[in-house]
């Protein structure tokens, strides 16, 4: 079974056809996309980080100025029409279980699901689930003294809702990653923005090549998860990327990070040096934890507070593969890890 309809579940689902499994495929959205069908408008093929190629078909040529939330899903429509994928949705996966629990990692799995309207479907018996549920429906924002105390109002990546819904407001932007650069480079043409972040941010000028920065940067995050440590994000490794649109940013002064916070008042924020700073807007891009909570039962989670990886598979769950965590959370990455996972089930 394959849970998830993104790059990592559609690149599992590929392989394991390819190799002539028996497959069932559970996706929670109402149509192909994964979690690109809920990307804010104004993130276009132009802006958006780098998209990988699906196995064996290359994107076709997409304007720069369309949206990636229509064009992305449109590429992932048409593979799945291409390699008839047998995905079954909207299908929320709410638990999975040992259906016999004496028997341990020998035991076949049962997986409890819901679709779209929350009503209870057959539970599904299998040997082994290809986990691709990736991090969308679960964003992070980290705790700070007095959050809940905030007047204005408090939006996360997944809530962004496009630069002209926000103009004119005085917006703190809160994370040091992709998303956070991007909301900066839109928002500081028509708000005032305050970007605040826990570490200097690191730039990354020239050029950049998965086959060997890339796999650089894999190889720092699998060594991590293969202690059972909590996942770093790639790019956290990587540095972020120049462009001309963080450029025209600078040039207005929208980089100039300051330190993180100390406190959430009313009004705004206290700063690190104990001034208050008016706010009208708080906007947490400050990233997303693994979707997992439906592998609860299993126990899959290490002291560290991460999960112990042997490539894609559990280490203490063979029956479990991950693809689209951890090492693998880049579109390059989670091709890669569905053809691994695909292999490595089917040679069991």
């Amino acid at each position: 079974m394959v849970i998830g309809g993104g790059q990592a579940g559609l690149s599992a689902g590929h392989h394991l056809l390819r190799r002539g499994a028996d497959v069932i495929m559970l996706d929670a959205e109402d149509g192909p996309g994964g979690a690109w069908r809920h990307r804010w408008d104004s993130l276009t093929m132009a802006t958006v980080n780098h998209i990988a190629d699906l196995p064996d078909m290359p994107q076709g040529t997409v304007a720069e100025s369309e949206s990636a939330n229509t064009a992305v899903p449109a590429y992932f429509a048409e593979f799945e029409r291409r390699d008839s994928l047998p995905i079954e949705r909207p299908v929320r996966v709410t638990s999975v279980h040992s259906e016999d629990p004496d028997a341990g990692i020998d035991s076949p799995l049962r997986v409890d699901s819901v679709d779209g309207e929350g009503r209870a479907l057959t539970p599904i018996r299998t040997r082994a689930i290809v986990n691709a549920t990736g991090t969308w429906s679960n964003p992070f924002v980290p705790f700070v003294p007095g959050i809940g105390t905030f007047r204005g109002r408090m939006l996360r990546t997944v809530d962004y809702p496009g630069a002209a819904a926000l103009a004119g407001r005085r917006v703190g932007i809160v994370g040091g990653g992709i998303s956070a650069t991007g909301f900066l480079a839109e928002l500081s043409e028509v708000a005032t923005t305050f970007w605040y972040t826990r570490r200097e941010p690191v730039f990354r000028e020239g050029g950049f090549t998965p086959e060997i920065e890339g796999r650089a940067a894999v190889a720092m995050v699998e060594e991590r998860v293969a202690q059972g440590l909590a996942p770093l994000s790639v790019v956290s490794v990587t540095g972020l990327p120049w462009s001309p649109a963080l450029a025209a940013a600078d040039a207005r002064g929208a980089l100039a990070r300051r330190p993180m916070f100390t406190r959430v008042v009313p009004e705004g924020v206290i700063e690190a040096d104990g001034t208050t700073t008016p706010l009208d807007v708080l906007l947490w891009a400050t990233g997303f934890r693994a979707a997992l909570d439906h592998l609860a039962p299993l126990h899959l989670r290490a002291p560290g507070g991460g999960i112990r990886m042997d490539g894609t598979q559990v280490a203490d769950d063979p029956r479990i593969h991950l693809v689209g965590y951890g090492p693998s959370s880049s579109t390059i990455g989670a091709n890669r890890a569905g053809r691994a996972a695909a292999r490595h089930l089917l040679r069991s």
